[in-house]
């Protein structure tokens, strides 16, 4: 892979299918996952956007909520972040297929972590020759 790529990119929204929609259309995105709650996550092939559904019960205000970076190796990236005085990540206990950990930088935005991607259609690079 060649070192941690920006892969995924997280926004809070009030309307996720109207959005998948207009991110499918102008863009040429394909939408690979649906949540109970209506979130969606597209794909470009190479890069992720969730529009994740603003829950009005919630104080999590619509917007950017997160990036995410895949990585070679989360415990080495874990220690590196450390290392700068970042918090350890905290593993991500989910049933989505997508990142493992989340961090935070020094002021405070969230970010993922992901060795195993973050889902949608497989690169070029993450295709094997066999596919």
């Amino acid at each position: 892979m060649g070192g941690p790529a920006l892969r995924h990119l997280a926004i809070v929204v009030r309307n996720p299918e109207a959005l998948a929609t207009f991110y499918s259309d102008v863009f040429d995105m394909t939408v690979f996952h649906r949540d109970p709650d209506g979130s969606c996550f597209l794909s470009d092939g190479y890069f992720s956007l969730a529009l994740l559904s603003h829950q009005l019960d919630g104080d999590t205000p619509v917007g950017m909520n997160h990036f995410g970076f895949h990585v070679e190796d989360t415990a080495e990236m874990s220690e590196r972040l450390e290392s700068e005085g970042a918090l350890k990540p905290a593993e991500r206990h989910t049933t989505r297929p997508f990142a493992e950990y989340r961090a935070m930088d020094p002021e405070g935005n969230w970010f993922d972590l992901s060795a195993h991607g973050f889902g949608g259609p497989a690169t070029p690079k993450e295709t094997s020759p066999d596919d």
